[in-house]
């Protein structure tokens, strides 16, 4: 190669390296657009719409399959705070169908209003819709009169000239015994006669502010045997036979009190019981549980609510009388049709049971919460599932005894399913202690009790733990929901009505206070001229 020959190619050489790198020819643009005018910049991507079909609707347009790890089996609750996934779920569904819990029940807390019933409410409405009968047995708000009546149920009210239950009426377990017969109706008849004797020893507790002692139960046992012998068939014996039999004393009674033949001893034995007795039917609750009932639970009813409401907040000796003789009779109505069934002579029946302020009997007096204990423990082989709710666990920390308090935390810890609204941290940490809640479900459960913010304008701002919920099951990590209400429950289950403005008051009234709210978010008032003394 000449001299000349290696200028050259040393000069095309250092062209190309002063020319860099070969450029692209493929033209590069920005994800959002060019910066610049006529760039066609986007500051932010709206998300798209999310819908959701199942695999059979929409198998063309989307043909993969995931799934969310939500439960889909029972009464659609809401949507996963978290994924957006829908979650379903119920005690009765999650026990029969997908064995998810051991025992068919519910047990709620948190904070007064941020939804508690209205997620309750959505179960009974689901629930009835596959057939089970709900049953509200002591609405004391109430919370679900209206939407036991859209669903074409019995609507019963208690109290003081409202209607009366008589603690002594088998109902629908006595009924169910004589249509029976033979040997199934005799054991449902000392089923009932069990169901009475705890009634009546619930009334009297409530009456002494303590427990009955075990032979004053026998002596009422031997009473109410001798009562149901000498009651003529179609009657009803009341309370006032009750006292009846007492007085006169006859030989079954007198031999359970081992009187030995003194007439003094027996006054002795049977006097303190008397005196509770007339306390009941002298007292506070004579106007309700003296006489006969007023109306019958319908055991064909596609739903049954017992209204209380009608009971003053500060008469508590007989709403929790009321409370736990509804239960009674309730419950009562669930094991005559069961044993209906049984015998064949009706078809089969689910119930589910709401069990609402549970705090308010269990406070009435001591060893209330052994009765409440022995009328639901056995749901679970009655066909039964329940609900049941209140505020805290301070509640069962309230009661008087160390026994009472186990027991009424037993509630928590037997209960399938514990379903938590806002509630300060104190009380989840408490809380973690029966259920087993990590750190993180605490804090997410503690920031829903927080209210609005000061700075809130708008109308109907609501808190913002308002329909949140999470949902735990044994030792399985909790499912936090958001629940939206549609509309139609929006008009059944409001528990603010007596918060709401009255739309009949004087329209003028009413264009005065809406100017001054609107003036008062637009800045202060100015002063009436007559007030500063300035001219007109």
């Amino acid at each position: 190669m000449s001299r000349e020959d290696r200028k050259d190619q040393k000069k095309q050489k250092d062209r190309k390296a002063k020319a860099g790198p070969p450029q692209s020819k493929e033209l590069l643009v920005p994800p959002r657009g060019w910066y610049g005018p006529g760039g066609g910049r986007v500051g932010h991507l709206d998300p798209p719409t999310m819908w959701r079909a199942t695999t059979v609707q929409a198998c063309g347009m989307w043909p993969f399959a995931a799934g969310s790890g939500a439960p889909m089996i029972g009464v659609p609750l809401g949507q996963h705070l978290f994924t957006g996934a829908t979650v379903c779920g119920d005690p009765l569904s999650w026990f029969t169908r997908a064995r998810y819990i051991s025992n068919p029940s519910l047990f709620m807390l948190g904070m007064p209003g941020l939804g508690k019933s209205t997620l309750v409410n959505r179960m009974l409405i689901g629930l009835a819709a596959t057939g089970v009968v709900p049953l509200v047995l002591g609405d004391l708000k109430p919370d679900y009169a209206d939407t036991v009546r859209a669903l074409g149920g019995q609507v019963i009210s208690i109290g003081r000239g409202r209607g009366g239950i008589n603690v002594l009426d088998p109902g629908a377990m006595g009924q169910a015994a004589d249509r029976i017969g033979g040997e199934a109706g005799d054991i449902l008849r000392a089923e009932t006669h069990g169901r009475v004797l705890n009634m009546v020893a619930a009334l009297i507790t409530i009456v002494r502010g303590r427990p009955m002692d075990d032979h004053e139960q026998s002596v009422l046992s031997a009473v109410l045997h001798h009562l149901r012998e000498r009651t003529a068939p179609g009657r009803t014996a009341l309370l006032p036979d009750l006292l009846q039999v007492l007085t006169e004393g006859p030989d079954r009674v007198r031999a359970v009190t081992l009187d030995r033949g003194n007439d003094a001893r027996y006054r002795d034995a049977v006097d303190p019981l008397h005196r509770s007795l007339l306390g009941i039917l002298d007292g506070p609750l004579g106007d309700t549980f003296a006489s006969e009932t007023s109306t019958r639970i319908d055991p064909n009813a596609p739903a049954v609510c017992i209204d209380i409401s009608g009971i003053g907040e500060a008469d508590t000796q007989l709403t929790a009388a009321a409370m736990l003789a509804a239960w009674s009779d309730g419950l009562g109505t669930v094991a005559a049709s069961h044993a209906l069934a049984d015998a064949q002579l009706a078809p089969r029946r689910w119930f589910f049971t709401v069990l609402d302020e549970l705090w308010r009997p269990l406070r009435a007096a001591s060893g209330i919460v052994d009765r409440i204990d022995a009328l639901t423990r056995l749901n679970r082989s009655l066909g039964l599932g329940d609900a049941k709710i209140t505020h805290t666990l301070k509640d069962a920390e309230a009661l008087g005894t160390d026994a009472d308090r186990a027991k009424a935390r037993g509630f928590v810890e037997r209960a399938g399913m514990v379903v938590c609204a806002g509630l300060p941290r104190t009380e989840m940490e408490d809380l973690g202690r029966v259920v087993g809640l990590s750190q993180r479900e605490i804090e997410l459960v503690s920031s829903w009790s927080s209210p609005p913010g000061w700075g809130v304008t708008t109308e109907h701002e609501e808190p913002p733990g308002r329909g949140r919920f999470l949902i735990k099951v044994g030792g399985r990590p909790g499912i936090p929901i958001k629940v939206a209400i549609t509309q139609a429950e929006r008009e059944l289950h409001n528990t603010n009505t007596r918060w709401t403005p009255n739309e009949s008051a004087d329209p003028v009234t009413r264009n005065l206070a809406q100017q001054v709210a609107r003036a008062a978010q637009e800045g202060p008032l100015p002063l009436d001229p007559r007030l500063t003394g300035e001219t007109v």
